[in-house]
């Protein structure tokens, strides 16, 4: 029982606390959301509003102490106040009494003010209408200004109108009507602006397309022009060193240059540019406008790229170059003058883009060429391009790349068309010494391909060594060599001197020799014929050196550096190859005209006859016309040399075969008369090879062996079967003596074949007898000897 009541007094001891510190938190004006909200949470809204009843009571008694202490001075106030009203309805009705007086005098001043207000706000909207109208004036003045400006073409000042108007004018123009037109209305003239900027631009850059074409021309003249005056310096140097002048004077070195024509021949308008540039840069667009720039010229180099289907472009490749170099020209005139229009890396992938498809273009229009002339055209004007943009700096490698890669293809177009004129030249020819009846033709024939044998000027009308296809084929070859160096020059990038003498060769050789020798080796060729080509090899291999030289000087080679080296053509030793096997040729053409008139196996009676012949037999006197024809014509074409070789070569054909008729299989027999007759033909042949050795004057040449000597086997064998002491064939001193040309197994078997009676001057021979037995030996005994000394 004590525990509870001990309980209970600790409860509320611990209310009173609480309530305290409640009536404490409320006195304060503290927030005692928080208590209540744990009143709640711990479940003790009872104990909580217990709390509050008793701080209300508590407030309460405080209250009515309160007011039970200072009652008396409340009601003493409240008599005060009751005093102040009093008071206050007085001053009311002072008030009152005064407001009215006011009133009635304040009325007319009220009206008076009104309209004086009234009048001082109309004065002030007049005045802002005026201010207004002048700025709406201003603005539509610089309105009408702007398309004045636009109207005449005049867009700068246009474009500053717009932006005085937009940053001074737009901020105050009071009708906000006309501020929405004007607002509206700026881009769309700008864009106007832009529109008419750019179709003159479109009209200048169809005015420079158009142009492009002169002004690749002109350049492209320019550069024939330089290359003339580079070609007579060279000369003027070239004669000078040959001349081996001294002291030239600097002027002959030198070329002026007349720059106002080259630069009046280059000028074009670029005003149009420049001005759109301006503008585009006044709108705040002039980027967009370098885009569009290079976007159109790059379309327009597109389409100068693309070569026309209507022509070929053998016919058009002039206009089509020059387009290209003109285009080049007027950009970078617009690199070095646009003001970064262009930047050097556009200018560049541009002239990327036309070198890839102009290398690719001239590759395969090369390549389809048939024609060596069109073909130089066409590398002449590429190599004038080239040399024209280089002088602005543009990387032409490639070009010259395609120039040189196709070399190799010209000179086979070039050596094909003249080939055609070498075998043109050889059909023309009749074969016959060329008759130079005038010194002009002297020169033009002879002295100017180094054809003369003398430093003599020949009495006229001059007989040539050659015939008319020599001048003809060294005039195409002279061609040939020029057409060479043009081709060469200004494009090769090397020492091309070398290259021009390995054409040469190769022309030499493969056009010139090999034409010749398949005439040569024609089936209906004849002596006269092939005497003449024998002789043109001579010719041709003589001016081998005019080539060689004539090479040097169109190559600017000083001659002087040819002499030093004594450099020869290649081809002039094939030549000369080519003309011995010509006198091989020659010697079988007339070795088989020979046989014909020679045809001794052929004749029984030849060999069998009884009849002695004083004049020899039939065939001697027309062979040996055809020798004295052949000889007459040989001296007279032929050196001196060559005709000894055809006279050699006829004679001791003439000497085999009266051997080889002996020894032939087809001659069974003979007699002493076909020996004796023979033995005449051999007379006349010897009368007639010692007067044609004497008459032509080779006696001096050669002294050591004579036309006679080749038919000396023939006389021994003659003058050994018409002997009457032929035993004597095998004493050795006799034979080294008289029968030194003769072979003893062809005379034993010649031997053989003589039948004759008994008591012929061969019978010794040919009979079976003691001589013969002893002839037998003393042959065996030769043969020993003969095989023991080999």
């Amino acid at each position: 029982m004590a525990t509870k009541t001990k309980t209970k007094a600790n409860a509320e001891i611990g209310d009173e606390g609480e309530d305290l510190v409640l009536a404490t938190m409320v006195a304060n004006g503290d927030d005692i959301s928080p208590l209540v909200r744990h009143a709640f949470e711990m479940g003790r809204p009872e104990g909580l509003l217990r709390q509050l009843n008793y701080v209300v009571k508590k407030k309460e008694a405080e209250i009515e102490d309160m007011c039970k202490t200072h009652y008396e001075e409340f009601i003493k106030a409240v008599d005060e106040l009751r005093g102040v009203l009093v008071d206050a309805e007085e001053l009311k009705s002072d008030l009152q009494s005064g407001n009215f007086k006011l009133q009635q005098v304040g009325t007319n001043l009220l009206v008076n003010l009104e309209e004086l207000l009234e009048s001082y706000s109309i004065k002030q909207n007049v005045t802002e209408a005026i201010i207004m109208s002048k700025n709406c004036i201003e603005v539509l003045e610089l309105c009408v200004k702007c398309n004045n400006h636009i109207t005449d073409g005049q867009f700068y000042p246009a474009i500053k109108t717009l932006d005085l108007i937009q940053r001074s004018y737009m901020k105050n123009i009071p009708a906000r009507a006309l501020k929405l037109v004007i607002e509206k209305r700026i881009p769309i003239i700008k864009w106007h602006i832009e529109k008419r900027v750019n179709s003159q631009v479109n009209e200048w850059m169809v005015h420079i397309r158009s142009s492009c074409k002169n002004i690749g021309q002109t350049a492209i003249s320019r550069a024939v022009s330089d290359r003339q005056r580079d070609e007579e310096l060279m000369e003027r140097q070239r004669k000078a060193e040959d001349q081996n002048v001294v002291g030239v004077e600097e002027r002959v070195y030198t070329l002026d240059v007349d720059e106002d024509d080259e630069d009046s021949a280059m000028k074009f308008d670029l005003t149009p540019l420049y001005r759109a540039c301006h503008i585009y840069g006044c709108l705040g667009i002039l980027e967009q406008f370098h885009v569009y720039y290079f976007t159109n010229r790059s379309a327009q180099l597109k389409s100068d790229l693309e070569i026309s289907s209507s022509q070929s472009f053998v016919e058009s490749y002039q206009t089509f170059l020059a387009q290209i170099v003109g285009y080049f020209i007027v950009e970078d005139r617009v690199l070095r003058t646009g003001g970064g229009l262009l930047v050097p890396d556009q200018v560049d992938n541009m002239w990327e883009t036309a070198i890839t498809r102009l290398t690719l273009l001239l590759n395969a229009q090369f390549s389809q060429m048939k024609s060596a002339t069109n073909h130089l055209k066409v590398k002449e004007y590429v190599t004038l391009l080239s040399w024209s943009l280089l002088q602005y700096g543009y990387d032409i490698e490639s070009l010259l790349d395609v120039v040189d890669n196709n070399r190799d293809k010209f000179h086979l177009l070039l050596m094909a068309e003249c080939r055609e004129q070498t075998i043109e030249a050889l059909n023309h020819d009749t074969y016959e010494l060329m008759v130079i009846k005038k010194e002009s033709d002297y020169e033009s024939n002879v002295l100017s391909f180094g054809l003369q044998t003398t430093d003599i000027m020949p009495a006229f009308p001059y007989v040539a060594p050659f015939s008319s296809m020599v001048p003809e084929m060294c005039q195409i070859v002279k061609s040939f060599i020029k057409s060479c160096v043009d081709y060469l020059s200004y494009g090769a990038r090397d020492y091309f001197f070398d290259v021009v003498i390995r054409y040469l060769n190769n022309f030499l050789i493969e056009v010139i020799n090999e034409t010749l020798l398949n005439t040569i080796n024609s089936s209906n060729i004849s002596v006269s014929h092939a005497m003449q080509i024998a002789a043109n090899f001579t010719s041709l291999e003589r001016a081998c050196d005019f080539f060689l030289k004539n090479a040097a000087q169109q190559s600017g080679i000083p001659l002087r550096f040819i002499e030093k080296s004594q450099m020869t053509l290649s081809a002039k030793a094939v030549l000369q190859t080519s003309r011995d096997a010509t006198y091989i040729t020659l010697l079988g053409l007339v070795n088989a005209k020979i046989d014909e008139y020679m045809n001794l196996t052929e004749s029984v009676t030849l060999w069998t006859t009884e009849e002695t012949k004083q004049n020899g037999n039939e065939y001697i006197s027309e062979l040996i016309l055809y020798l004295d024809s052949l000889m007459s014509t040989a001296q007279q074409v032929l050196p001196l040399d060559a005709m000894y070789k055809v006279g050699i070569g006829a004679l001791e054909h003439i000497n085999n075969t009266i051997i080889s008729a002996f020894l032939s299989d087809s001659v069974k027999r003979f007699n002493a008369t076909s020996v004796m007759n023979i033995g005449v033909d051999l007379k006349l042949l010897e009368n007639f090879a010692d007067e044609r050795f004497y008459s032509s004057g080779l006696e001096g040449m050669y002294k050591a062996s004579s036309f006679r000597d080749c038919l000396v086997e023939s006389k021994q064998l003659i003058n050994l079967l018409s002997s009457s002491q032929p035993e004597n064939f095998m004493n050795p001193v006799i034979r080294e003596k008289n029968y030194y040309a003769l072979d003893y197994k062809k005379v034993s078997t010649i031997c053989d074949k003589f039948k004759d009676t008994a008591d012929g001057i061969f019978g010794s021979l040919s009979n079976k007898n003691t001589k013969q037995t002893a002839k037998k030996k003393s042959m065996e005994v030769l043969k020993k000897r003969l095989k023991d000394f080999n």
